[in-house]
Protein backbone atom coordinates (compact mmCIF):
# COMPACT_ATOMS: atom_id res chain seq x y z
CA UNK A 1 0.00 0.00 0.00
CA UNK A 2 1.32 3.25 -1.08
CA UNK A 3 1.93 6.45 1.66
CA UNK A 4 -1.08 8.26 -0.29
CA UNK A 5 -3.53 4.76 -0.13
CA UNK A 6 -2.63 4.69 3.49
CA UNK A 7 -3.32 7.83 4.19
CA UNK A 8 -6.71 7.87 2.28
CA UNK A 9 -7.38 4.70 3.88
CA UNK A 10 -7.16 6.05 7.76
CA UNK A 11 -9.27 8.81 6.18
CA UNK A 12 -11.74 6.53 5.81
CA UNK A 13 -11.36 5.07 8.88
CA UNK A 14 -11.63 8.11 11.32
CA UNK A 15 -14.18 9.55 9.24
CA UNK A 16 -16.74 6.95 8.76
CA UNK A 17 -16.87 7.19 12.76
CA UNK A 18 -17.50 10.59 12.94
CA UNK A 19 -20.08 10.58 10.27
CA UNK A 20 -21.60 7.15 11.82
CA UNK A 21 -21.50 8.98 15.23
CA UNK A 22 -22.10 12.87 14.55
CA UNK A 23 -23.88 12.78 10.89
CA UNK A 24 -23.58 14.60 8.22
CA UNK A 25 -24.20 18.25 9.48
CA UNK A 26 -22.72 17.63 12.57
CA UNK A 27 -19.40 16.69 11.26
CA UNK A 28 -17.13 19.53 10.40
CA UNK A 29 -13.91 19.10 8.28
CA UNK A 30 -12.31 20.13 11.46
CA UNK A 31 -13.57 17.16 13.30
CA UNK A 32 -12.30 15.11 10.42
CA UNK A 33 -8.81 17.04 10.78
CA UNK A 34 -8.64 16.54 14.13
CA UNK A 35 -9.15 12.91 14.22
CA UNK A 36 -6.78 12.37 11.10
CA UNK A 37 -4.34 14.29 12.49
CA UNK A 38 -3.95 16.03 9.11
CA UNK A 39 -4.35 19.70 7.31
CA UNK A 40 -6.90 20.78 5.37
CA UNK A 41 -4.76 20.31 2.44
CA UNK A 42 -3.81 16.84 3.62
CA UNK A 43 -7.66 15.95 3.27
CA UNK A 44 -8.10 17.66 -0.16
CA UNK A 45 -5.41 16.12 -1.29
CA UNK A 46 -6.87 12.75 -1.08
CA UNK A 47 -10.94 14.24 -1.61
CA UNK A 48 -12.48 16.93 -3.17
CA UNK A 49 -14.92 17.78 -0.44
CA UNK A 50 -16.69 16.88 2.76
CA UNK A 51 -19.30 15.27 0.94
CA UNK A 52 -17.09 13.26 -0.81
CA UNK A 53 -15.31 12.33 2.12
CA UNK A 54 -18.77 11.45 3.31
CA UNK A 55 -19.64 9.34 0.39
CA UNK A 56 -16.72 7.52 1.10
CA UNK A 57 -16.81 6.78 4.46
CA UNK A 58 -20.61 5.61 4.19
CA UNK A 59 -19.27 2.83 1.79
CA UNK A 60 -16.12 1.78 3.88
CA UNK A 61 -18.09 1.88 7.27
CA UNK A 62 -21.27 -0.57 5.36
CA UNK A 63 -18.21 -2.44 4.27
CA UNK A 64 -16.99 -3.55 7.47
CA UNK A 65 -20.41 -4.37 8.00
CA UNK A 66 -20.83 -6.72 5.06
CA UNK A 67 -17.61 -8.10 5.59
CA UNK A 68 -18.27 -9.18 9.53
CA UNK A 69 -21.72 -10.63 8.35
CA UNK A 70 -20.16 -12.15 5.52
CA UNK A 71 -17.52 -13.61 7.69
CA UNK A 72 -20.16 -14.80 10.11
CA UNK A 73 -22.36 -16.52 7.61
CA UNK A 74 -20.01 -17.82 4.90
CA UNK A 75 -19.42 -21.08 6.82
CA UNK A 76 -22.92 -21.61 7.45
CA UNK A 77 -24.51 -23.83 4.31
CA UNK A 78 -28.22 -24.17 5.91
CA UNK A 79 -30.13 -21.21 4.37
CA UNK A 80 -32.54 -21.01 7.74
CA UNK A 81 -29.30 -21.07 9.93
CA UNK A 82 -27.90 -18.41 7.64
CA UNK A 83 -31.06 -16.01 7.85
CA UNK A 84 -31.11 -16.87 11.52
CA UNK A 85 -27.10 -16.12 12.00
CA UNK A 86 -27.77 -12.42 10.72
CA UNK A 87 -30.31 -11.72 13.30
CA UNK A 88 -27.86 -13.28 15.99
CA UNK A 89 -25.29 -10.65 14.46
CA UNK A 90 -26.81 -7.64 15.29
CA UNK A 91 -28.35 -8.74 18.18
CA UNK A 92 -24.42 -8.92 19.44
CA UNK A 93 -23.65 -5.94 17.90
CA UNK A 94 -26.30 -3.12 19.16
CA UNK A 95 -24.17 -1.72 21.56
CA UNK A 96 -20.88 -2.82 19.90
CA UNK A 97 -21.13 -2.12 16.43
CA UNK A 98 -18.85 -2.53 14.01
CA UNK A 99 -18.78 1.14 13.09
CA UNK A 100 -18.98 3.07 16.27
CA UNK A 101 -22.22 4.91 16.18
CA UNK A 102 -23.98 2.16 15.46
CA UNK A 103 -25.58 0.57 11.74
CA UNK A 104 -24.29 2.83 9.01
CA UNK A 105 -27.57 2.39 7.38
CA UNK A 106 -30.12 3.48 9.81
CA UNK A 107 -27.94 6.45 11.02
CA UNK A 108 -27.41 7.90 7.42
CA UNK A 109 -30.90 7.13 5.92
CA UNK A 110 -32.31 9.25 8.74
CA UNK A 111 -30.28 12.63 7.81
CA UNK A 112 -29.59 11.69 3.91
CA UNK A 113 -33.54 11.27 2.97
CA UNK A 114 -34.44 15.16 2.41
CA UNK A 115 -30.86 16.44 2.75
CA UNK A 116 -28.10 15.03 0.94
CA UNK A 117 -29.10 13.29 -2.68
CA UNK A 118 -25.50 11.64 -3.03
CA UNK A 119 -25.81 10.47 0.49
CA UNK A 120 -29.07 9.14 -0.05
CA UNK A 121 -28.19 7.61 -3.03
CA UNK A 122 -25.65 5.42 -1.21
CA UNK A 123 -27.76 4.43 1.22
CA UNK A 124 -30.22 2.91 -1.34
CA UNK A 125 -27.63 0.95 -2.91
CA UNK A 126 -26.63 -0.27 0.51
CA UNK A 127 -30.29 -1.64 1.12
CA UNK A 128 -30.48 -2.95 -2.22
CA UNK A 129 -27.34 -4.74 -2.12
CA UNK A 130 -28.27 -6.57 1.11
CA UNK A 131 -31.90 -7.10 -0.07
CA UNK A 132 -30.68 -9.00 -2.46
CA UNK A 133 -28.21 -11.14 -0.95
CA UNK A 134 -31.32 -12.28 1.46
CA UNK A 135 -33.24 -13.19 -1.90
CA UNK A 136 -30.17 -14.66 -2.81
CA UNK A 137 -30.31 -16.58 -0.01
CA UNK A 138 -33.41 -17.48 0.35
CA UNK A 139 -33.69 -18.87 -3.46
CA UNK A 140 -31.07 -21.08 -2.54
CA UNK A 141 -32.94 -22.77 0.25
CA UNK A 142 -36.04 -23.16 -2.19
CA UNK A 143 -32.96 -24.76 -4.81
CA UNK A 144 -31.70 -26.90 -2.12
CA UNK A 145 -35.46 -27.68 -0.75
CA UNK A 146 -34.59 -26.19 2.33
CA UNK A 147 -37.07 -23.97 2.26
CA UNK A 148 -40.79 -23.53 1.12
CA UNK A 149 -41.41 -23.54 -3.09
CA UNK A 150 -44.01 -20.70 -2.20
CA UNK A 151 -41.71 -18.20 -0.31
CA UNK A 152 -41.85 -14.60 -1.25
CA UNK A 153 -38.38 -13.45 -1.55
CA UNK A 154 -38.47 -10.24 -2.49
CA UNK A 155 -41.27 -9.59 0.58
CA UNK A 156 -39.32 -11.49 3.10
CA UNK A 157 -36.08 -9.60 2.40
CA UNK A 158 -38.06 -5.99 2.67
CA UNK A 159 -39.53 -7.32 6.16
CA UNK A 160 -36.53 -8.69 7.24
CA UNK A 161 -34.55 -5.61 6.52
CA UNK A 162 -37.37 -3.32 8.41
CA UNK A 163 -37.66 -5.72 11.41
CA UNK A 164 -33.73 -5.77 12.04
CA UNK A 165 -33.49 -1.73 11.57
CA UNK A 166 -36.28 -1.05 13.85
CA UNK A 167 -35.23 -3.11 16.55
CA UNK A 168 -31.75 -1.82 16.14
CA UNK A 169 -33.28 1.40 16.07
CA UNK A 170 -35.63 1.16 19.26
CA UNK A 171 -33.06 -0.60 21.38
CA UNK A 172 -30.42 2.38 20.42
CA UNK A 173 -32.94 4.98 21.60
CA UNK A 174 -34.16 3.34 24.68
CA UNK A 175 -30.70 1.72 25.58
CA UNK A 176 -32.03 -1.40 25.89
CA UNK A 177 -31.55 -4.26 24.23
CA UNK A 178 -34.81 -5.87 25.14
CA UNK A 179 -36.73 -3.63 22.59
CA UNK A 180 -34.17 -5.74 19.47
CA UNK A 181 -35.24 -8.75 20.85
CA UNK A 182 -38.80 -8.50 20.87
CA UNK A 183 -38.46 -8.07 16.94
CA UNK A 184 -35.51 -10.24 17.10
CA UNK A 185 -38.06 -13.11 18.35
CA UNK A 186 -40.95 -12.08 15.82
CA UNK A 187 -38.14 -12.74 12.91
CA UNK A 188 -36.87 -15.88 13.89
CA UNK A 189 -40.35 -17.36 14.21
CA UNK A 190 -41.24 -16.12 10.54
CA UNK A 191 -37.43 -17.73 9.36
CA UNK A 192 -38.65 -20.98 11.47
CA UNK A 193 -42.03 -20.82 9.17
CA UNK A 194 -40.38 -20.99 5.67
CA UNK A 195 -38.72 -23.86 6.36
CA UNK A 196 -39.57 -27.21 4.44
Amino acid sequence: MTKSEKTRQLILERAAALFNQKGYSGTSMSDIMKATGLTKGGLYGNFNSKEEISVAAFEHAVEIVNHKVGKRTYVIHNTIDKLKAVVYFYKEHIFNPPVAGGCPILNTSIEADDNNPKLKEKVVEALDYWHGRIVLTISKGIERKEMKPDVDADKFATCFIGTLEGGIMMARIYKDGQKFDVLAEQLLQQIELLKV
